[in-house]
């Protein structure tokens, strides 16, 4: 089904909405700038934004878009147990490398810009950080089940020392430039997962 004038324009807005968040935060969005550099009005921008938090929250949720196709779906693909959880965290890597992300994870940059902004956009952000924090949880109690990780793993401490693990692996890299910041993340991932493993 062919995308409509309208979604299509919207889609073109978010598209650069996003690079700019990525580059300069959710605050760096201005529907000023961004109608110049995409050659619109400011009425324009307003018909599919009516203001910068609405523009914020929809480039947020753009981002959870992208990030479930990019991460969570191949990881899916996966089987289950220690191959799905090690998958997600390979293609999380990935993802704060993206080329689509100049300045990196976006969720990364709002939390740092968020965390003491009550708001829809905060409010947004949290419930999408808490799904993902379920999902790690829910994908290493499947290991469980599976057979691959011991039975009295704490699932939620896992899904905090995975989520924390990815979290240092974007400062290490990003702020830090370490050029050993991928490989020592992946000593890290394999420790964690040993952690998490029936003993044999």
């Amino acid at each position: 089904m062919a995308m409509s004038k309208g979604d299509a324009t919207r889609e073109r807005i978010l598209d650069r909405a996003f690079r700019i968040a990525t580059r300069d935060g959710l605050d760096g969005l201005s529907i000023g700038m961004l109608a110049s550099e995409l050659g619109m009005s400011k009425s324009g921008l307003f018909a599919h934004f009516g203001s910068k938090e609405d523009l914020q929250i929809a480039v947020l949720s753009a981002a959870s878009q992208r990030f479930e196709e990019f991460v969570w779906r191949p990881a899916i693909k996966a089987p289950r147990g220690e191959p799905r959880v090690r998958k997600l965290l390979e293609r999380w890597m990935l993802w704060i490398n993206q080329p689509s992300m100049p300045g990196g994870c976006v969720f990364v940059a709002a939390a740092a810009e968020l965390d003491d902004k009550d708001g829809r956009p905060r409010d947004f952000l949290v419930g999408e950080q808490r799904k993902l924090c379920a999902a790690l949880a829910k994908a290493a109690r499947l290991a469980i089940e599976a057979g691959h990780f011991r039975s009295d793993l704490d699932c939620d401490q896992f899904a905090f020392d995975a989520h924390s693990l990815v979290l240092g692996y974007n400062y290490q890299r990003r702020l830090m430039r370490d050029p050993k910041a991928e490989a020592r993340a992946r000593r890290a991932i394999e420790r964690l997962l040993a952690q998490a493993r029936k003993n044999s």
